[in-house]
């Protein structure tokens, strides 16, 4: 918690309940909730609180560098709260997105530099596949055929 007051006072923004609210429910969890989620979690709480309020909020957690915005397609965003450099797989059956942890591809930015002019800043890796339940739901399906 000292790290987003720090952020937000040294960037002058105002720390409200709702943004606290939203970043500590993605620090919270490994999941990689869309801000519907997000929205539908925290509603108990905060009754008042609106969509809108909602995407606003992570808005300005992804420009202060405390939140990762992932795109995973089609317009389609997922939030992480583990903003450390880490890659991602997305199961291409029920949408789920999992982190990839102990793989580092840092070195990555280094290896493409010959092969491109570009001066190579970051990067962001996606893996796709089917998560296990997906798996055993298609080799179910495919048993009973």
């Amino acid at each position: 918690m000292n790290n987003i007051t720090a952020i937000f006072k040294e960037k002058k923004l105002k720390l409200t309940p709702q943004r606290i609210a939203v970043y500590k429910y993605l620090k919270s969890t490994e999941e990689h909730p869309s801000a519907e989620t997000i929205y539908k979690a925290l509603q108990p709480e905060y009754p008042t609180m609106s969509l809108a309020t909602v995407y606003k909020a992570l808005k300005t957690l992804v420009e202060v560098d405390l939140v990762q915005e992932l795109n995973v397609g089609e317009g389609n965003f997922r939030y992480d709260g583990n903003t450390c450099p880490h890659s991602h797989i997305q199961c291409l059956q029920c949408g789920r997105v999992e982190d990839i942890k102990d793989v580092c591809f840092s070195d990555l930015n280094e290896k493409i530099a010959p092969y491109t002019n570009y001066e190579v800043l970051t990067n962001q890796i996606y893996f796709y596949g089917l998560c296990n339940e997906c798996k055993q739901n298609k080799d179910t399906l495919t048993e009973a055929d």
